[in-house]
């Protein structure tokens, strides 16, 4: 009987979370419909409710601002609308610093989140997956090593985490994408990539010390 009911849970787990999941982000984006005039709102027009039309406006908001920010009246709206925004104190320091993560997360122009690093957390004798971001520049200068900053995500939510600074010749850093260590941190390294264990160290192998 057991094994009969961790076989119904393996179905069930995944899938229920699943459905979760999909229910909240269906139902955070159906919150977009309230910003549509009353007498305009699915719901009362069709004159029953419909998961999931959210989705669709969300998709055409976000396309036709892409499309208004590739041509030189959106950019000069955006950049004194974004300049307003950075003076609201307090407002202003949460923005710029959300920015900066999304710039770097989904432009891929930045140098943060590009390495996947093998760092000593949480003690000597333990290594965690960490990604290589920025160090600011006055932090910098109170170093006399090398020093590389680095994000420690959390298991199973890697939005979470900590912000460290660590001496680079204690890093190993891994031959392996963002991609493959995320989902090597979410499933709990369940679902590591095969090529998750291939790495290329540039400093003694753990094993060593």
């Amino acid at each position: 009987m057991k094994k009969y009911f961790i076989t119904g849970l393996l179905v069930w787990v995944p899938l229920g979370i699943t459905l979760w999941v999909l229910n909240l982000t269906i139902g955070t984006m159906d919150q977009t419909l309230l910003l549509l005039p009353e007498d305009w709102r699915p719901d009362r027009v069709l004159g029953m409710h419909i998961p999931g039309l959210g989705i669709i406006l969300t998709l055409v908001v976000v396309g036709l601002t892409g499309l208004l920010m590739r041509n030189v009246l959106g950019q000069y709206i955006w950049k004194h609308w974004e300049k307003a925004m950075l003076h609201v104190p307090f407002a202003g320091s949460i923005y710029k610093g959300v920015k900066q993560v999304s710039d770097t997360l989904l432009s891929g122009s930045g140098n943060s989140f590009r390495k996947v690093l093998l760092v000593r957390y949480p003690h000597p004798h333990a290594w965690s997956l960490a990604f290589q971001t920025s160090v600011p520049g006055e932090v910098i200068d109170q170093f006399e090593d090398e020093y590389v900053a680095v994000f420690i995500p959390t298991t199973p939510s890697p939005v979470n985490g900590f912000y460290f600074f660590v001496r680079k010749a204690d890093t190993i850093e891994l031959d392996m994408t963002v991609d493959v260590a995320l989902r090597s941190i979410v499933s709990m390294g369940v679902a590591a990539d095969s090529e998750a264990g291939k790495h290329r160290a540039h400093t003694p192998n753990p094993q060593s010390s």
